[in-house]
């Protein structure tokens, strides 16, 4: 496996400091960020520079601040110690939460509340909105002077053009997400002027999609191959391939063609399936043109495995070379940044020690100090955790299922059992006593001494997959000592497997594909249920276009749990406003097995009694929260820069 750097190795031979523009005046010219041709783009080292401040812009949204959030659908709830937090403003339908002035502290990804260098080495400077457009007019910059590069190979030209492309569309790209259609800014701006259409999702994600075709066109598929990755080898994970071009370029096709972009903003859920064909026809070429690489042995990037000895406490079989977690957080392994061979899309990690620090911490109780940190706790809620079905392939609410409410945890996904934590789940794995040693064995059952809406769980779960649950005052996972790091990449393998999925199933079901990949839609699924060995999709499921695209969602859902694109996914599907998409729910339940019967038995194989859900929040959401709204400052920048509609 090769090893993953915090930094990239030019910015350490050249760092261009540029003026950031101001955030309310993001189109007007700087006038300190006018950057000397002479030197900043006279060759290939002093380019590489200027373009790497780039990737140090990147925001992390695990790390951003001392606790933050970035789950914002129907997947995760937060204590009430964290009512400041982005998560629950969601939740009371407060959107303006996501600006600078406008939210409790510092806490969101999308803005902060600070100044924002784009050269900083730390985390918390780092955030979507304070970049972007800095960013973007970087990418421009450069573009405008390729021609001063003199001395330079084809290759060098091609490496700069390629990386320039591709975040010039990451950067509207991203923004769009929440923000909708935009001005699509493909060159060099003066502030007098200005009048920049804004233009409609589709229309930008076209001028998106040229970017990244350029981008994948210029760019190798490994940086290690190039006579410029040779000077760093085995430091190029980081560095924009065209593995991440393509993988943008669908997914920019299939957000294009997703029901809330064809069909505008609009509440009932009639038009959840009406996607636009033609966008996702491209989105699964360009997916398959990915795939196909990586099926046939040509890209450094697979599956991770899935082969645990012990899958609580995450510990993986000793013959398998590649795991899973790692994908997320890795742990006696100096530092190492996570994404194992399958992220393919990540900014840099800045500094050690500082997951460990905050965000390892957010995932327990702290009820007498069984967890360190602020008291704020990110917790699934049983509507979602319901999406992990039966290891026999179907959802939990399907009558085939199998699934028996007095054993609720028997035969469950497998993935559930890596995620999740669930009552009777061993806690603490080491030596305890006096208060501590009743918090050994979980006590998630109604009732319980986990339960609690401030320090503790209001949901009957906690969650596991991004940082283990030895992270507590016993077993002391975070440890610096034990080099804990956590990155949640933007972009991993198993999200284009069920991307690819979804782009085919829109067009033609099950049996869909592209005409530069064997794979069906099915197929790509079932290549994520083999990983982890579960039953492929039931075949009665998968004759019916609409059922078999609730299947596709929710392996989604299951697959890309807590990685922060549900809200992104219920919105695009039209979703976001609709039940049971805007409930979430506690799992209320009785302990039939005595405390003792945990210390000798499979919490899995645990009965319970009474088993039912409770609803803890409806959120209230119309049409106009399908978009965030604009900053009202930058709305009044010209004529044309409208509001998004309701706010």
């Amino acid at each position: 496996m090769k090893k993953r750097y915090k930094t990239l190795l030019y910015s350490s031979l050249f760092t261009l400091a540029l003026g950031i523009t101001s955030c309310e005046d993001y189109l007007d010219k700087n006038p300190d960020s006018t950057v000397d041709a002479a030197t900043a783009f006279q060759n290939f080292n002093n380019f590489q520079g200027f373009v790497e401040e780039i990737y140090n812009c990147i925001p992390d949204k695990e790390n951003c601040y001392w606790t933050t959030s970035f789950n914002w659908g129907d997947d995760e709830i937060l204590n009430t110690e964290g009512d400041w937090h982005m998560t629950h403003q969601i939740d009371i339908g407060n959107f303006w939460a996501w600006q600078a002035g406008r939210m409790g502290q510092d806490g969101c990804w999308l803005d902060a509340n600070r100044d924002c260098p784009p050269t900083s080495a730390d985390r918390m400077d780092h955030r979507l909105w304070a970049h972007a457009w800095y960013c973007i007019r970087k990418c421009n910059l450069g573009l405008a002077n390729l021609n001063n590069m003199v001395g330079a190979t084809q290759e060098e030209r091609d490496l700069i053009a390629g990386q320039l492309y591709f975040f010039r569309a990451w950067w509207h790209f991203e923004l769009m997400a929440y923000l909708g259609g935009l001005p699509y800014i493909d060159q060099v701006l003066e502030s007098e002027g200005l009048n920049l259409p804004r233009l409609s999702f589709q229309e930008a994600a076209d001028k998106a999609a040229a970017d990244f075709r350029q981008a994948a066109d210029l760019l190798p598929i490994d940086w290690e191959d190039t006579s410029a990755g040779m000077h760093t080898p085995n430091q190029n994970d980081l560095r924009i391939n065209k593995i991440m071009a393509l993988g943008y370029l669908g997914k920019t096709y299939l957000w294009a063609g997703s029901p809330l972009m064809e069909n505008g903003a609009q509440t009932g859920g009639a038009l959840t399936y009406n996607y636009n064909n033609e966008y996702c026809q491209k989105a699964a070429e360009a997916f398959g043109e990915l795939l196909n690489l990586v099926e046939s042995g040509q890209t450094q990037y697979a599956l991770a495995q899935y082969e645990y000895d012990d899958i609580y406490n995450h510990e993986r079989s000793a013959s398998s070379t590649s795991s899973f977690d790692d994908i997320f957080y890795t742990m006696n392994q100096g530092w190492e940044q996570p994404g194992s061979v399958e992220a393919i899309f990540r900014g840099p990690a800045f500094g050690i020690n500082t997951a460990a620090f905050n965000a390892a911490t957010n995932y327990g109780p702290k009820m007498n100090n069984i967890v360190d940190g602020d008291k704020i706790i990110h917790q699934p809620t049983a509507n979602y955790v319901n999406l992990y079905g039966m290891a026999n392939g179907y959802p939990l609410d399907d009558p085939r299922s199998g699934f028996d409410p007095t054993h609720p945890f028997r035969d469950r996904d497998p993935r559930f059992y890596h995620d999740i934590v669930f009552d009777g789940f061993q806690y603490i794995n080491g030596a305890v006593s006096g208060i501590l040693s009743d918090y050994k064995y979980c006590q998630l059952y109604s009732g319980g001494n986990m339960r609690d809406d401030t320090e503790g769980n209001r949901t009957g779960y906690f969650i596991q997959k991004l940082t283990p649950h030895t992270v507590n005052t016993v077993d002391k996972a975070h440890d610096y000592s034990r080099s804990l790091q956590i990155y949640v990449p933007y972009m991993r393998l198993g999200d284009i497997y069920l991307m690819y999925a979804e782009a085919c199933a829109a067009i033609s079901g099950a049996t869909g594909k592209a005409s530069n990949c064997s794979l069906t839609a099915e197929d790509a699924i079932n290549r994520l249920r083999d990983r982890v060995g579960m039953a492929h999709v039931p075949a009665d499921l998968t004759g019916n276009k609409e059922t078999f695209m609730d299947e596709v969602r929710r392996e989604r859902a299951v697959e890309l749990s807590f990685e922060g694109f549900r809200f992104c996914d219920l919105q695009r599907w039209l979703l976001l406003t609709e039940e049971p998409y805007t409930i979430k729910t506690s799992q209320e339940f009785d302990r039939v097995e005595s405390d003792e019967w945990f210390t000798e038995n499979d919490p899995r194989d645990a009965e319970v009694a009474n088993w039912r859900e409770e609803v803890l929040v409806t959120r209230q959401f119309s049409s106009k929260h399908y978009w965030f709204p604009l900053k009202t400052d930058d709305t009044y920048l010209y004529e044309g820069l409208d509001q998004n509609p309701g706010w």
